[in-house]
């Protein structure tokens, strides 16, 4: 292996900080983005029935906030829950933003040295070339070392590169792909909060007692 990345010169250097950069995003963002930390199981009919039984002081709420992402949007709710359901839309709208930015936090670097990686490796496969003609101007096309190390180099960046770009490719999407799914999830409960505060706000009236009829004999 060490022989390996000597063959592939100075444009390994790149390649390997790149790689080390991506497996550190990845371990991090598969910490992070577990689903139990970014949507706690049964943690928005909690949040509900606090609603409906006016359990909302300021502890329950900064508690809240502090819990989740989840958490953190539906607090932004309970914030403005006296005032109209548009106001508390748009404040539930611009917390999640937020939260997203947060949630995407390192994958633009990700995505980045995806897309870098084989461009590296490309590099690499060009400088490997130039040394093998440089070498043949200077000893012969006789001198098969001098071909075999620029060949060499060649393949060994162009290998390098792609082996970084592919699993940062794929795990970039994932991870998108895994923030996409729970911002809907959080929409969701953010709506389904937006209803239940709306419902004990204006509860429906009360329906009116059914008139009893007189007996003629009455």
């Amino acid at each position: 292996m060490l022989e390996l990345f000597k063959a592939g010169g100075w444009v390994m250097w790149p390649i390997l900080a790149a790689s080390a950069i991506a497996l550190a995003i990845i371990l991090e963002r598969f910490w992070t983005l577990r689903r139990k930390s970014v949507l706690p199981q049964g943690l928005g009919e909690e949040v509900r029935e606090w609603a409906r039984h006016a359990h909302l002081d300021p502890k329950h709420i900064e508690a809240l906030r502090s819990n989740s992402p989840l958490g953190e949007v539906l607090a932004a709710g309970l914030d403005v829950r006296r005032r109209p359901r548009e106001v508390i839309r748009e404040r539930i709208e611009d917390t999640g933003r937020h939260v997203m930015h947060r949630l995407e936090r390192y994958l633009n670097t990700l995505g980045t040295i995806a897309s870098a990686a084989p461009l590296l490796g490309l590099l690499g496969t060009v400088i490997g070339m130039m040394r093998m003609f440089l070498g043949i101007l200077d000893h012969g096309i006789g001198d098969m070392t001098q071909l075999a190390g620029g060949i060499g180099q060649a393949l060994v960046t162009t290998a390098a590169g792609i082996c970084v770009a592919i699993p940062a490719l794929v795990l970039h999407r994932y991870f998108r792909g895994l923030v996409t799914a729970y911002v809907i999830e959080m929409e969701r409960q953010a709506m389904a909060l937006i209803d239940t505060l709306d419902t004990v706000a204006h509860p429906p009236p009360a329906a009116p007692a059914p008139v009893r009829r007189r007996s003629a004999a009455g």
